[in-house]
């Protein structure tokens, strides 16, 4: 049983990174108190690392998925995404686009507008809007040592500093029902809260999969974005005035 019951955490982990222990119960379906034994017992076997409220896998044991992976899940909510989101976009906006593969999905879209200006972290979106002829600019900084898709560290944060934008799309790993926003990755936190400040539209990328998550890290909350782009209609903890969804 016991056996059993740690193939099952790690086998959540593997898939999302980090699991909180309200969803570890679900899935096992035993209580909180149980869940939090079992943890421990894979923290002492140096396979997780318990954070506040849940587990993440050892980095050894948990090597970022790729860019390539990641893009084609759930690439169709991604696309709808997308859609919904370009809809505040004008001719001659200054757009920042953080590495994440919804913001890559908006990029691709980006052709249909004039005069616009990118500002990006995502090294897979600088190539994609290069390709397009798109004006585009990189961020600078290092390459993620969490996720190599992106760039990120203090040059990147000053970089994003030196401009500011008309508008910025940027995703995460959660969204939690008191709107908490949150990443699994620490060192692009930093970089997304410049591109907030540093934007007069913020717009929040987040896919139905997300809702009433959390991960370890957080980044911001509902109260610092103006509008949630989603796949789906909104669920009633998110403001019907940040709603921006092909349903609303």
């Amino acid at each position: 049983m016991k056996e059993t019951q740690e193939k099952t955490v790690l086998s959540l982990l593997e898939r999302q990174q980090y699991a909180s222990v309200e969803e570890l119960s679900s899935a096992l379906a035993v209580s909180a108190s149980t869940t939090r034994r079992i943890l421990e017992g894979l923290q002492n076997k140096k396979l997780i690392t318990r954070t506040h409220g849940g587990a993440k896998l050892n980095d050894a044991n948990n090597a970022a998925p790729s860019f390539t992976f990641r893009i084609h899940q759930n690439l169709f909510e991604k696309k709808k995404i997308a859609l919904s989101a370009i809809k505040l976009i004008k001719d001659g906006d200054i757009i920042f686009l953080d590495g994440s593969t919804t913001a890559y999905c908006i990029a691709e879209y980006l052709g249909e507008f004039r005069n616009i200006k990118v500002i990006t972290n995502g090294i897979e979106t600088l190539s994609l809007l290069s390709q397009n002829r798109i004006p585009a600019y990189s961020t600078g900084g290092e390459v993620s040592a969490e996720n190599p898709a992106v760039l990120a560290g203090g040059y990147a944060e000053d970089g994003v500093r030196n401009f500011f934008a008309d508008i910025v799309f940027f995703s995460a790993r959660a969204l939690d029902t008191e709107g908490r926003i949150y990443d699994c990755f620490e060192d692009e936190i930093f970089l997304r809260r410049a591109m907030i400040q540093r934007a007069k539209t913020k717009v929040f990328l987040c896919d139905d999969t997300k809702f009433g998550k959390t991960s370890p890290h957080l980044l911001c909350t509902l109260n610092d974005v103006d509008y949630v782009a989603s796949n789906q209609p909104l669920p009633d903890f998110i403001p019907a005035s940040k709603s921006l969804s092909l349903f609303g």
